[in-house]
Formats: structure tokens, C-alpha cells, sequence
């Protein structure tokens, strides 16, 4: 399949272009039906006679191309509208009946405050201008009006407020929020593409439009991406302060699956300046070795790596609660455990449970609720290296830790 991307250097059209080619190239192998052969990109600054040229040739067109911020209102209609139908009439004259996709506006609607909207008039008329081709030519036409739309590679200070907020939180800088309650509807870009290319295997998603509403409908002759999330410009800009805070301690904010919060993390980070992409770690060392924090979640616990030198026992407690997961990465060790108290069956202590580890064959040992533990590095000379796991944050009030050797010739806690 051969595709022609307008507009291929803004935006929408990067993030497209660089996804169908890792289709093309191989590096996506999670659409095993959908073969990309050649990718043609055309933007403003590309030679118009290659336009005709890629007309003949495509199988796919997905027409991206506009403006939107222009110096003269003039402008609206000659870019969204104008080019639209140069594009058109190029497929025409090669007599190429490939789908096209056309990326209009919510504002093309004319409803409620986009009712004298030049920019939605000037979208507008390039649907309608589509809705003639397809019924002239018997052509498929996929036409989306899309709403807001944030994720990386979106410029700041032009026409995306997500953007502009996140490069200003990112870097540090200040922002205005004229109001908090005004809300946005929003579409993630990676669900944007994810969309176009269930589009390029003829698996698109219709609706039809009530105003400003979109209504899915298997018939409609729109289409849309399923996914959008509604906030107000009061909850955008408290999430990103709570990413740029929550980055001071290493802790992840909470990001359910497929929410807002975690596409606009992800937004945030394509936002960072070279300054903040790295951190500084606290690594808690004695003469045992080290202990440092990695990673602090919300709801997940923590991740740290631990380091102990040839010959040290570490741990040496137990917990009411808290549960470990250790993993041996580098050397040789071994873990551990003993419940704590007297079995009432036998009158003894319970008995000790043991796990031999080593880096060359990684295993993941949990240190359970109630059983005191230890770890030992068993090398005269090789630190041993672990990672370390744990189900709750550590909290000074609360640690919920409590000093008992494993066995009696257990060593330093």
C-alpha cells in the first residue's frame, strides 16, 4: 500500500508519518494485515508537482493539510478549502479512486460558539466539497472533525492550550489561565493515529453530529475516534503541577489505564528541557553497603535497589503487613525466612525457608507478612546487587518493621 500524508510535517502529520513507518519498516508487527510499501509526505514547502505524481500513484490519501492560525482571514478559505480541492481534482485527473481522509474541525459545526467561526466556515466547506467528490467519483471518503488535540511534537504557544501548559510547567516558566472552569474535549494522539490506521484497514468508527455532540453510528457519514476525554482547564493545569512536584521525589502520580492523567504524563515528559530529563538519586550507605530509592508510586509501593558487600547479611526483621518481592540481579546470595513465634504443633520455632540466588538465573522471592528475613551475600569479593520491591511506600509514623535475626547466628541488621 502506497499513502500520501498532507501535511505530513505538522503535528497530527509527524506523528502519523513516523508510525506508518515503523509499519513499513517492520518495527510494528501488531498490524499483520496492513503492508505499507511507500509513504509519501507532502507539506507546504514540498515541489507541487509532485502532488500529481503522488496522486497517480497512492492507495491511501489522508489529507491533513490546513491553516489555522493565518495573518489574513482570507487565508482560511484558500488553505482549507483551496488546496482541498487542487487535491481532488489531481486524483481526479489520474483517475485514482482511493479513500481519502479528510481532517476537518469540530468548529466546522457552526454551533454554539463556533456559530460565526471563519476558521469551521472554511472546514465546512472542504466536508462539503469531499461529500461531492465521493458522490461524483463513487469514491470512500472518511471525514473527522476532530476537537482539541494534545500528546508530544505539539507546538506550545500557537493553538493547543495542553501544549502551551505543559512546556510552561515542563520548563518552569510562567502561565495564564484566563478561566478554570472552561472545558475542553480532548483527543490523545496516539489514539488519534491508532484510529487512521484502523481507518487504512477499513475498520474506521462513523457517527453523526447533534451540534457539538458526536453520536457513534455504524451508518454515519462521519467518523470519529472513540476515545475522548472532557476536563476543564482547572484540572489540566493541577495535574501537570502535581507531575512537576511529584518529580522532586521520584514519585509516579497515579495513572490508571487509559486516562487522562497518564496520556497527558506522558505529554508533559515530551515537554522537559534537557535539565530535568535526569536526577539525582539518595543513596543511604555504611559499612554494609547501599540502599537507594528508585521509584515511588501512589498506590504501588516503592522500587529500590540494594547493594551488600561480600560477606554482610542485610534485613534482619520482620513485617504486620508490608510484603517484598527481592530480585538477585548481579551475585551470589541467599534469602532467608522464618515466621515469626512458636509453632503450636511441635513447640519449636518454625522452620527456616531458604532461596540460593544469583544474577545468572534471576528468580523473584517474596518476603511474606509475618516471616523475619535476611539477605546474604555469599562472595568473598563480587557485591551482590538487588532489586527490591515493596507493596506500600515507607512511612516514618508507620514503617512497620521490627528487628529479629533469622537465625541465631544471623549477622548485622
Amino acid at each position: 500500500m502506497k499513502i500520501l500524508v498532507t501535511g505530513s510535517k505538522g503535528f497530527v502529520g509527524r506523528n502519523l508519518v513516523e508510525n506508518l513507518k515503523n509499519i513499513r519498516d517492520g518495527k510494528n508487527r501488531t498490524r499483520p494485515d496492513l503492508t505499507i510499501t511507500e509513504i509519501y509526505e507532502y507539506d507546504v514547502d514540498t515541489e507541487e508537482v509532485l502532488l500529481d505524481q503522488y496522486c497517480r500513484d497512492c492507495d491511501f490519501v489522508f489529507h491533513l493539510a490546513g491553516v489555522n492560525r493565518p495573518k489574513n482571514i482570507s487565508e482560511f478559505m484558500d488553505g482549507n478549502y483551496g488546496f482541498t480541492s487542487l487535491l481532488l481534482d489531481a486524483l481526479k485527473r489520474n483517475q485514482n479512486t482511493c479513500p481519502v481522509m479528510l481532517s476537518s474541525s469540530i468548529q466546522a459545526s457552526l454551533s454554539g460558539r463556533f456559530a460565526a467561526s471563519e476558521y469551521g466556515k472554511s472546514k465546512l466547506a472542504g466536508e462539503e466539497l469531499f461529500f461531492r467528490y465521493a458522490e461524483d467519483m463513487g469514491v470512500k471518503v472518511l471525514i473527522y472533525r476532530f476537537p482539541n488535540l494534545f500528546g508530544k511534537w505539539c507546538r506550545p504557544n500557537y493553538n493547543s492550550a495542553v501544549a502551551t501548559f505543559c512546556s510552561a510547567v515542563a520548563n518552569g516558566k510562567e502561565y495564564t489561565v484566563n478561566d478554570r472552569s472552561t472545558e475542553l474535549e480532548l483527543v490523545y494522539i496516539d489514539d488519534l493515529v491508532r484510529e487512521f490506521l484502523d481507518a487504512l484497514e477499513g475498520l474506521e468508527h462513523h457517527c453523526e453530529y447533534e451540534g457539538l455532540k458526536t453520536v457513534l453510528a455504524d451508518n454515519g457519514r462521519y467518523c470519529c475516534v472513540p476515545v475522548t476525554h472532557c476536563v476543564t482547564l482547572g484540572e489540566i493545569v493541577d495535574l501537570l503541577q502535581s507531575f512537576r512536584e511529584a518529580s522532586k521525589t521520584l514519585t509516579m502520580p497515579e495513572m490508571p489505564p487509559n486516562s487522562f492523567a497518564k496520556k497527558l504524563y506522558s505529554t508533559y515528559l515530551s515537554y522537559l528541557p534537557e535539565s530535568e530529563i535526569s536526577c539525582k538519586l539518595t543513596s543511604n550507605q555504611d559499612e554494609r553497603g547501599s540502599f537507594t530509592e528508585l521509584i515511588r508510586t501512589q498506590n504501588c509501593g516503592q522500587v529500590s535497589v540494594n547493594i551488600t558487600k561480600p560477606g554482610i547479611t542485610k534485613g534482619q526483621h520482620w513485617h504486620n503487613s508490608k510484603w517484598e518481592i527481592f530480585i538477585v540481579v548481579s551475585g551470589h546470595g541467599l534469602i532467608q525466612e522464618r515466621r515469626i513465634g512458636i509453632n503450636p504443633e511441635t513447640g519449636k520455632e518454625y522452620p527456616l525457608v531458604e532461596f540460593e540466588v544469583t544474577g545468572e538465573e534471576m528468580r523473584a522471592v517474596r518476603m511474606l507478612p509475618g516471616y523475619t528475613h535476611n539477605l546474604i551475600n555469599l562472595s568473598d569479593s563480587e557485591n551482590l546487587v538487588t532489586v527490591m520491591w515493596a507493596n506500600e511506600r515507607f512511612d516514618e509514623k508507620n514503617p512497620d518493621t521490627f528487628f529479629e535475626q533469622v537465625t541465631e547466628t544471623g549477622g548485622i541488621q
